[in-house]
């Protein structure tokens, strides 16, 4: 049996003593992984079905170098207690907001992570969700298999000539203006990271000015805390011109209750939404409930979940991303951009 094709908990037990240089792999990743790693020098023990609960005393029970994560686990400064050994952490994927840095910057830990792994995935999917939405897809294709044949009432908008306004314009910005580039539409981005380069593809801008052009709002910032929720009201009631907006970034960058308000007072054209502010829909807050109801049953609303990064290229690919990296950490060289 393979164990990364076919993980089972009881197999995870913890590596021979004396043995060095190991990491622990506690979600499931692409098969890939263990000869990528070997072939650097580092072996892994592989445990994706431990619980959350359960990682503090894996950790504790074998001096890991380093520690594999996607999004499952919180890495406070109370687990990284129970691994004392620990290098780095790495993050399979580009999000970190289940990471307290803080915490890893004080206990001595160094946080890798693979937003080049799946960008291109995010980038291309932002292009679908905007054709979606412009074009009315989803509702024109439950329309059709309910027998209906509306050619006007679906009559769309040409992403050509429009201007589009990217707040945030890292990794996943770029690859959406990148691929923007060919619709012969002007792409505006704003980035509060004052070393953030210009390229050609989009326009580097203030705030202001882009709410003063833009006509599609395209979300790509990462989550914090001084991020929660700070496109709200004040925000998108700041654009001169009703708004599209697509978040492909995290959910709860975005006041949900802000959008829904826009959207019934015609503030907002129409939304395509990959992330929520709580995904996990089985638990939502009542007044979560209540913007899930409105944004589900909305005919110019997309919704999808969360799968904007995740196509079988960039599962392999992220394991690339983070490979190079730890080889790189652990040679004592920068961990910088992995590909172009």
């Amino acid at each position: 049996m393979n164990p990364i094709e076919n993980p089972a908990s009881s197999d995870c037990t913890p590596p021979a003593p004396g043995t060095s240089g190991v990491c622990l792999v506690v979600d499931e990743m692409h098969p890939s992984l263990r000869p990528l790693l070997q072939a650097i020098g580092v072996e892994i023990n592989y445990c994706p079905n431990l619980t959350a609960t359960e990682i503090p005393a894996a950790l504790a029970a074998f001096p890991y170098e380093g520690l594999m994560v996607r999004s499952k686990l919180r890495v406070t400064a109370a687990l990284l207690a129970h691994g004392p050994h620990l290098r780095y952490v790495a993050r399979a994927g580009a999000g970190v907001d289940n990471i307290d840095e803080a915490a890893m910057a004080t206990a001595g830990v160094t946080l890798l992570n693979a937003p080049e792994g799946n960008r291109d995935a995010v980038g291309e999917y932002a292009v679908g969700l905007l054709l979606a939405l412009f074009r009315n897809i989803s509702r024109a294709d439950h329309e059709v298999r309910q027998g209906q044949w509306r050619r006007e009432a679906n009559r769309g908008e040409e992403i050509g000539g429009k201007t589009i306004g990217l707040l945030g314009y890292g990794h996943m910005g770029r690859a959406f203006a990148r691929r923007l580039s060919a619709f012969d539409c002007t792409v505006l981005a704003h980035d509060i990271d004052p070393s953030c380069a210009p390229d050609t593809n989009a326009a580097l801008v203030s705030l202001p000015e882009l709410q003063a052009r833009a006509e599609v709002l395209s979300l790509h910032i990462p989550y914090s805390a001084a991020n929660h929720h700070f496109v709200g009201e004040e925000l998108l009631a700041g654009f001169a011109a009703p708004l599209w907006v697509l978040n492909t970034a995290r959910g709860e960058v975005l006041n949900h209750a802000a959008l829904v308000r826009g959207l019934q007072g015609g503030t907002v054209r129409g939304a395509a939404l990959d992330v929520l502010e709580n995904e996990k829909l089985s638990a939502l807050a009542a007044a979560q409930q209540a913007n899930f109801d409105f944004l589900r049953k909305a005919s110019n609303v997309v919704l999808s979940p969360h799968i904007g990064g995740w196509t079988h290229q960039s599962y392999a690919r992220i394991n690339e991303v983070l490979v190079e990296k730890i080889r790189a950490f652990r040679a004592g060289l920068s961990v910088g951009e992995v590909g172009s």
